[in-house]
């Protein structure tokens, strides 16, 4: 099964590159707009368990200071810098998750704040992400699903006999 899905999704991304940038935008707004409604980010957290979460100088500075801590002890306790600078969080789950909340969530990271991207302009210039976290995000896979849906997209496998 999950391997037709996987092809089924392949199928559905070119589908999509072929359509209007502007009309499919609007789509996954909308539907965006009205799952993320329904779902509790709260009751899933998968996001804040297996996200790879890039830390800029200017979070690190704004959560360390709201953890009471200096940024030399922030850096040495939760990220790991990579050769060319750039920061990451050095461990998944997020070290600021507890009990499927976040325990900055007012200062938590851009990358969080953006998390799943479904408000974003560009989605057909984001699909390879957005499948990448299809069966991790419960937002995505329904937007996605249901952007099938609308556009009336059916996918066929005569292997499969489906």
């Amino acid at each position: 099964m999950a391997v037709v899905k996987q092809t089924e999704n392949d199928n559905f991304t070119s589908f999509l590159k072929t359509l209007d940038s502007k009309a499919v935008d609007d789509m996954v707004h909308q539907l965006n707009e009205t799952i993320s409604a329904l779902i509790d980010c709260t009751n899933c957290g998968n996001c804040c368990k297996t996200l790879m979460i890039n830390v800029t100088d200017g979070e690190a500075n704004t959560i360390a200071g709201y953890l009471h801590q200096t940024r030399k002890k922030f850096d040495e306790q939760y990220v790991e810098k990579g050769v060319n600078g750039m920061m990451i969080m050095n461990k998944m789950p997020c070290h600021f998750l507890n009990e499927n909340k976040c325990t900055v969530y007012e200062n938590r990271f851009s990358g969080c704040r953006e998390f799943p991207a479904m408000h974003l302009p560009d989605f057909q210039e984001r699909l390879f992400t957005t499948f990448m976290h299809y069966d991790r995000c419960p937002i995505i896979f329904n937007v996605v699903e249901q952007l099938k849906n609308q556009l009336a997209f059916s996918y066929h496998n005569a292997e499969v006999g489906t």
